[in-house]
């Protein structure tokens, strides 16, 4: 009985650290796939670099949550030559559950402009 409350303890304290990483790194890949889908459509002929935003903005909130769509960023760089949209997303990087602290994750998501 006691051997078994040891060892419970202890698998408790090792799945919720593992579900805690799995959390964090489900909710990095989504915002780099908000961040990626929203500079795609920022970099088409037809659209305008700060439709990104937008876009990464209602991407997140729909997947994840407002909270995690506080700081987004848009920009224009260069590239070799070549005209790049930059979407930057900075969100709290949950550690305690979905709860983020002052710890910050950003992620970027780029895409060539085709109005080159």
């Amino acid at each position: 009985m006691a051997d078994f409350a040891l060892v419970a303890g202890l698998l408790m304290f090792v799945f919720a650290a593992v579900f805690q990483l799995g959390l964090a790194l489900h909710i990095r890949n989504t915002l780099i796939s908000c961040a990626s889908e929203g500079a795609r459509l920022g970099a088409r002929a037809d659209a305008d670099p700060s439709d990104a935003a937008a876009r990464t903005t209602q991407l997140i909130n729909s997947a994840i949550s407002a909270r995690f769509s506080q700081n987004v960023t848009t920009s224009t760089e260069s590239v070799d030559g070549v005209q790049v949209v930059v979407v930057r997303v900075v969100a709290p990087l949950p550690l305690i559950g979905p709860f983020g602290l002052d710890q910050e994750l950003t992620v970027t998501g780029r895409a060539f402009q085709e109005s080159q």
